[in-house]
């Protein structure tokens, strides 16, 4: 019996050893995370992007545009994709993970283009109802609501784009530097 515990206890403490070097090792290795760092990338891209797009638009800057939701191109997009390119390209486009991360992608943009555009549509008609409402209704001092909430399937495309290819040289970069 006392041999059992031994055992036991031998498994425990190598248990614990191996989860603190590997888990200090990993809180360590944030900054070396690949599809992390390219999904980050994409994201400031893409809002970036937003910024270039309402000046060539409307020939003005508007600096909100970076950290805005809707507009060209979608930020969502943009970071789902390319965070499940990179894992492809990290673990394996075959692997579970990515699987994951593809479908997770896949929701993102749905609902960008689909709930959030209709949600943002909807808060439209509902700004013009208060708008056109008398002044003593109680709703007219009513806040107007966000319109611009979801994206275009054009802004959605351009985003899952820039999501692939930033994924994409960014592991181009990755593999250059790790054979020179």
């Amino acid at each position: 019996m006392r041999d059992v515990a031994d055992l036991s206890a031998s498994l425990i403490q190598r248990s614990i050893l191996t989860y603190s070097s590997s888990s200090s090792s990993s809180s360590s290795s944030i900054f070396d995370n690949f599809p992390l760092i390219a999904a980050l990338i994409a994201f400031a891209l893409a809002q970036s992007g937003k910024l270039l797009t309402t000046w060539y638009k409307e020939r003005r800057w508007d600096a909100k545009q970076l950290i805005s939701s809707g507009g060209m191109p979608s930020s969502h997009s943009a970071t789902v994709t390319a965070l499940a390119t990179a894992i492809g390209f990290h673990d394996g486009f075959g692997g579970s993970l990515f699987a994951t991360a593809i479908i997770l992608a896949f929701v993102v943009m749905y609902d960008a283009f689909g709930v959030r555009l209709q949600a943002g549509r909807q808060a439209e008609v509902l700004n013009q109802i208060v708008y056109e409402l008398p002044a003593e209704h109680p709703l007219a001092d009513t806040r107007p609501l966000r319109e611009l909430l979801g994206h275009t399937p054009t802004q959605v495309i351009a985003g899952g784009l820039l999501g692939v290819l930033t994924a994409s040289i960014a592991y181009l970069i990755k593999r250059a530097c790790s054979q020179a």
